[in-house]
């Protein structure tokens, strides 16, 4: 089997090597299709198996929603800085930028910022404390569970749920593996001062 393709610029090294489509084994070779699929999924595709059904997971968890995608990056981005995730902090600022989040706003998420939190919309800050207790360790308290129930409908409180939960799971396969961030990323994290 030839080498697989080295990773992007970056001062991380994966544990494992990230597949090229050249490598990919056959039931992972749609998703190189398109060109490179991403960090996630050249290393997924080392177990093509797991990462037909993972991709179909992922997809329906983060893709498009009854939840809007501001808020979906609020969570997603909050839950991986509270988690520590490199990869998962770096590709989702970027991704919150281009859902319309200020770099105050980012900032916050990230835990970066002293001042008072830029977020005043109640269904935001219930997304924010609903992660916030999500990744803390041991039960969840009766004000958050209060204050997410308040803010959003049975149905979406589940697929908040799911969000943040699912995001956890990324963010340790992602740490684990200690998956590079693309030159693109990490380019616009630095002209934006995100870096």
């Amino acid at each position: 089997m030839p080498p697989p393709h080295p990773a992007p610029e970056s001062p991380h090294a994966p544990l494992v090597p990230l597949m090229g489509a050249e490598q990919a084994p056959l039931l992972a070779r749609p998703y190189f299709a398109g060109g490179d699929p991403g960090p996630i999924t050249a290393a997924l595709a080392h177990v093509p198996e797991m990462l037909e059904v993972t991709a179909a997971f992922l997809g329906a968890v983060l893709g498009p929603s009854g939840i809007d995608v501001r808020t979906k990056e609020i969570v997603i981005l909050r839950t991986s800085a509270r988690a520590s995730c490199r990869y998962c902090v770096e590709a989702h600022t970027v991704a919150a930028r281009d859902a319309g989040l200020s770099v105050h706003e980012v900032r916050s998420l990230r835990g970066e910022t002293g001042a008072a939190s830029p977020f005043t919309d109640r269904r935001e800050l219930a997304a924010i404390a609903w992660c916030d207790a999500l990744v803390a360790t041991g039960s969840v308290e009766a004000e958050a569970k209060s204050q997410i129930s308040a803010a959003f409908a049975d149905h979406e409180v589940v697929e908040l749920t799911l969000l943040v939960t699912t995001t956890l799971l990324l963010n340790r396969f992602c740490t684990a593996l200690d998956l590079p961030t693309s030159p693109g990323v990490l380019a616009r994290l630095t002209a934006e001062g995100l870096r």
